[in-house]
């Protein structure tokens, strides 16, 4: 009876969210008779149709001095997955700083792009690193460390082993899927790679605002092809982070219980549908969200009992139609899902009874600020119970 109570709910809450259908790119005016592989299965992606998840695997990695990553366009993509996996997870099991900057990074690249500028460039072209002065806008803030690591294995890829295929707009849509699904419970995002990096500056303005009212943040992502129901799965990505430049007085904070781990506690305690400890911080925009009449069945829907595998999905496929704003060759990119890590689908945190305790205190200096830490770099916490005493 629950169980079926609770399809009943969820029907509800699809039927009052419908997602995107929206073309993109290359895909809106080609007929489907002239569609690569990649291209039939991207616009049933976008279409609404299709699994955006998968856990087909490689299980062959050749030397990345093979002749075979010569001729297999994802080879080489093993391999830098490997790098990013071994940068994203810490030994706690939860992804880390790097990671979250990952997933950040690569929607401030494609997010600069919108149907109304659209002739003006912008979107997922790696401008955001190879442009002169994107870093430095005030919104790009607290990204610069993954920034200066995908540099470094960009020049690595690109210049020193010659793979001049590996640009660096995929390495940051690239990053995003490993880093999605390095995080405990996160969704194995499908993954193509070939599109065209750029080093003009994206156009300003595009990106929305943490202290935005939630009418123009809907109406900033639906100019983006990006529904109020993708909105709020995309938004879920916050259930990982700990804020630094929303609110300067309370650094490291949470925005919910469990950092570094993708679990849809964020939506439940963003709607205040559970008691929220005080050191969780909510990111005023996503408190707009949760309360207005539009988004706030996404928040219930994700944040139901159930409701991270409907997540998951939503957040694949608009993970997917993100990743490709901006993009006017869709039909010739290249799948390269069977590279990424595999998904961790169950997982617990070992020292959650100490994160509990300085969930409740709102102290940001002495051991309380090395608890901030460790979370951040995907440690243990290896303070002591005594010392976290209220």
């Amino acid at each position: 009876m629950a169980a079926t109570l609770d399809n009943v709910e969820l029907t509800a809450h699809q039927n009052h969210l419908p997602a995107s259908t929206e073309l993109l790119g290359d895909l809106i005016t080609l007929p489907q008779n002239r569609l690569s592989q990649s291209g039939r299965a991207i616009r049933q992606l976008l279409t609404g149709s299709g699994n955006p998840e998968s856990n087909v695997e490689s299980f062959f990695k050749p030397s990345v001095r093979s002749w075979w990553c010569q001729v297999d366009s994802c080879c080489v993509w093993h391999h830098i997955a490997d790098d990013l996996e071994n940068l994203f997870r810490g030994e706690s099991g939860r992804c880390n700083k790097f990671a979250r900057q990952a997933v950040r990074i690569a929607f401030h690249d494609a997010g600069t792009w919108s149907k109304a500028t659209a002739h003006q460039g912008g979107g997922a072209d790696g401008s955001i690193i190879l442009s002169p002065d994107e870093m430095t806008r005030i919104e790009n803030s607290g990204m610069s460390e993954v920034a200066a690591h995908y540099m470094r294995i960009y020049h690595r890829y690109h210049v020193d082993l010659g793979f001049r295929s590996v640009s660096m707009a995929d390495l940051l849509q690239f990053g995003s899927s490993v880093a999605t699904v390095v995080c405990p419970l996160g969704p194995r995002v499908r993954t193509w790679v070939g599109r065209q990096d750029s080093n003009a500056s994206a156009p300003h303005n595009l990106l929305p605002n943490p202290f935005g009212d939630a009418a123009s943040i809907i109406e900033l992502f639906q100019n983006k092809t990006i529904s109020p129901r993708g909105l709020i799965a995309l938004l879920g990505s916050h259930t990982t982070s700990q804020q630094h430049f929303t609110n300067f007085s309370r650094p490291g904070d949470p925005q919910d219980s469990t950092p570094g781990v993708w679990d849809n506690l964020y939506f439940r305690e963003t709607l205040g549908s559970v008691a929220v400890p005080e050191r969780v911080y909510h990111i005023p925009a996503d408190s707009n969200l949760a309360q207005h009449d539009t988004t706030r069945a996404g928040f219930e829907m994700y944040g139901r009992r159930g409701g991270q595998k409907q997540w998951n999905s939503d957040y694949a496929r608009e993970s997917i139609r993100l990743g490709l704003l901006g993009v006017n060759n869709i039909n010739t990119m290249t799948e390269c899902t069977r590279v990424l890590p595999r998904a961790t689908q169950n997982f617990s945190s070992k020292d959650q009874r100490k994160i509990d305790r300085w969930l409740k205190n709102l102290d940001w200096s002495g051991v309380w600020q090395d608890v901030s830490r460790f979370l951040e770099e995907g440690h243990t916490v290896r303070v002591s119970e005594a010392d976290l005493q209220i």
